[in-house]
């Protein structure tokens, strides 16, 4: 069996919450004295009434939970509801604390620094949530933020559903058809929006999409401007507008937080459209609250003394989960811009400067960091540093070498992987197990994930596709305008009866954790054998000339041919060899199947706005077939490079 590359000490087992709460629980189930987390796991799978109660009691849910009943319909998904009679409000749980200590630290990349106590971050909520509902905001209004990852918007959030109104985002680097697509389908009553935002060196003004989104959007009744790039902004062009300062409510005492049902709907996030207009996604207040409370403190060992950040827009869910942060009392570090500013250094800044515990970033941050030659254990002190948490893409073998060679030896390092979808992690990391190389750790707690072929089938081992067979507190309400949920039963549960599938391809290893191979529908299937996509991205990444790539499959000939395409580092030209020694790394490490029949210079990738590169989008412009949304797109001229390529031609 492989060695570990880190192993918790026993002493911070021991002082971990997850210890704490395995104790509590065997004091009324003795069977899990001494239990370890796949013990505890198998435990929550097969009583997950007694769990998620133990979890809502754990994490001191501010609430009610109307009684005994946790789970109603347990063998349904969807149909299960999660505890039927409780009365509960999000935002009243994230601001259970109202003492001195460091809510938000927020950094801007021009520099800028501000700091707001959770006493502060009260008053401020207190101050929208009342002007919020002078202007007839209420229980199931929809409030937008078109928003940068600043304090004002945790504040336009918490304030939102702190009147039992759903809260929206995306973040300011859309474009005006991203954002209609988005919001368009929802129709808010009030937009919040920055007057712009600063990235990569630059300025970037937002008004004159804000003024386009007000004019197209006919439900909206306010727009409310929060100065960022400059103290006066001009807001002639936007019919009704008004600064955020103007509309506060500074006298607002005590806030009347709304006592709502588990399942009342908390936020609306959207599927990446990359494949037609983006599906509207209805979370409820109650499994996200639980959910986040789990993973951050059983699973992440987040507590009052941590200090949690995570590189992320308010598009993308991961901002979600690290604003519920706030309800187990830690700091949260907010950071808006280009975590490659400073010389690429200044997020490994960060972590020093403000005594970052647990560092959140993408798979795609770390192989940068390592392609750049950064060797932050040299350059930085990173004494605070205990976990680091990575998603977004499949975490590259090399990069968890790199990790604890070049970055700290003694860290809990997490690749976590769910999504918009559930709002949170189906497998995910936690500080009392070990970490293998190229593996994420274990299930999330209580998450009854498994392998299965295409007939339904468990798999060991081998690769299939990651299902969930029972249901769970953060599973969605539904989609939104799918009233009689046709659309979100067929997203999820037309695959299997009566079971979620996620739509990623998978394998459990020998160790009890996953591997995740990449999207099902973008896996390879050269000869009738399945690939995924990171089999072969683990090994491109080896070759030092490639700075990023991006594999299709290609009909060709009756058959599928594996093509590739390559950024290479300025200067570089792919030629014969370049070719030969990317194949022969490919080939000594996987098998003939997995070696590229094409391999192609590009000068960019598309990646969807939350940085996710889109092999859908480039194997339909590959096979002429037209991209339905490229404004969720971050760069979509990237897919005319793919355009008429005359190498796929022969």
């Amino acid at each position: 069996m492989t060695q570990p590359l880190w192993t918790p000490p026993q002493a911070r087992i021991d002082r971990a919450r997850l210890t704490a709460f395995t104790r509590a629980l065997a004091v009324n189930h003795p069977q899990l004295d001494g239990a370890d987390y796949f013990a505890l796991q198998d435990w929550a799978i097969d009583h997950p009434e007694a769990f998620w109660r133990a979890v809502w009691e754990h994490g001191e849910v501010r609430g009610d939970t109307g009684g005994d009943t946790v789970l109603e319909h347990g063998d349904r998904m969807p149909g299960a509801r999660w505890f039927p009679r409780a009365r509960l409000n999000f935002a009243e749980n994230l601001l259970r604390y109202r003492d001195e200590r460091a809510a938000l630290v927020c950094r801007l990349e021009n520099g800028e620094r501000r700091v707001l106590s959770y006493a502060e971050l009260y008053r401020e909520v207190a101050a929208v949530a009342a002007a919020l509902a002078a202007a007839g905001v209420g229980q199931g209004d929809r409030v937008a933020g078109f928003m940068p990852n600043i304090a004002e918007t945790v504040i336009a959030m918490l304030a939102t559903t702190s009147l039992g109104a759903v809260w929206s985002s995306c973040s300011p680097d859309f474009g005006i058809n991203g954002v209609l697509d988005r919001f368009g389908q929802i129709e808010p009553k009030v937009l919040f929006a920055a007057d712009g935002y600063y990235y990569n060196g630059k300025t970037c003004d937002s008004l004159e999409r804000v003024a386009g989104i007000a004019r197209a959007i006919d439900s909206l009744e306010r727009v409310l401007v929060v100065p960022v790039v400059a103290k006066a902004p001009d807001l002639s062009g936007i019919g009704g507008a008004q600064l955020y300062g103007d509309f506060r409510h500074d006298s607002a005492g005590e806030i009347a937080f709304a006592q709502l049902p588990f399942d009342h709907p908390l936020y609306i996030m959207y599927s990446s459209g990359t494949t037609g207009v983006p599906k509207c996604i209805l979370h409820g207040a109650g499994g996200t609250l639980l959910q986040h409370l789990k993973e951050h403190q059983l699973m992440c060992d987040l507590g009052r003394d941590d200090v949690l950040f995570y590189f992320t827009t308010c598009g993308w869910m991961m901002w979600n989960w690290l604003v519920s942060g706030l309800a187990s009392g830690a700091t949260l570090v907010l950071y808006d811009g280009s975590p490659f500013a400073g010389e690429g250094t200044l997020l490994l800044d960060c972590i020093d400067e403000e005594g970052i515990t647990i560092f959140g970033t993408s798979a795609k941050y770390i192989a940068a960091l390592e392609k750049a030659g950064h060797k932050p254990r040299q350059s930085h002190r990173l004494d605070s540093l205990e976990s680091i948490l990575s998603t977004g893409s499949p975490l590259a073998h090399e990069s968890f070498d790199y990790v604890y060679r070049d970055f700290k030896a003694d860290v809990c390092l997490s690749s976590i992987s769910g999504g918009t979808d559930i709002l949170s992690c189906f497998v995910a990391g936690s500080v009392t197990l070990p970490v293998y190389k190229g593996e994420i750790q274990a299930p999330g707690l209580g998450m009854a994930v498994d392998i299965w072929d295409e007939n339904g089938h468990p798999l060991r081992g081998e690769k299939g596709e990651l299902v969930c067979t029972k249901p769970f507190p953060s599973c969605p309400i539904g989609f939104w305008n799918d009233p009689d949920g046709a659309r979100f039963h067929s997203a999820y549960f037309d695959r299997f009866d009566n079971v979620w599938a996620h739509g990623d391809y998978g394998e459990i290893t020998e160790h009890g954790g996953f591997v995740i191979h990449g999207r099902s529908d973008a896996v390879l299937n050269p000869g009738g054998v399945r690939i995924g996509t990171a089999e072969i991205y683990r090994q491109v990444e080896q070759v030092e000339e490639v700075l990023e790539s991006i594999v299709i499959g290609q009909q060709w000939q009756d058959d599928v041919r594996v093509v590739l395409f390559v950024v290479l580092r300025e200067g570089v030209r792919l030629d014969d060899a370049l070719r030969d020694r990317i194949r022969g790394t490919i080939r000594r490490n996987t098998t003939p199947r997995h070696v590229p029949a094409k391999i192609i210079q590009v000068a960019d990738i598309p990646r969807t706005i939350s940085g996710k590169i889109v092999e859908l989008a480039v194997r339909k412009v590959v096979h002429g077939e037209p991209v339905k949304n490229t404004d969720a797109l971050a760069n979509p001229e990237a897919l005319d490079l793919y355009r008429d390529l005359p190498e796929l031609q022969v």
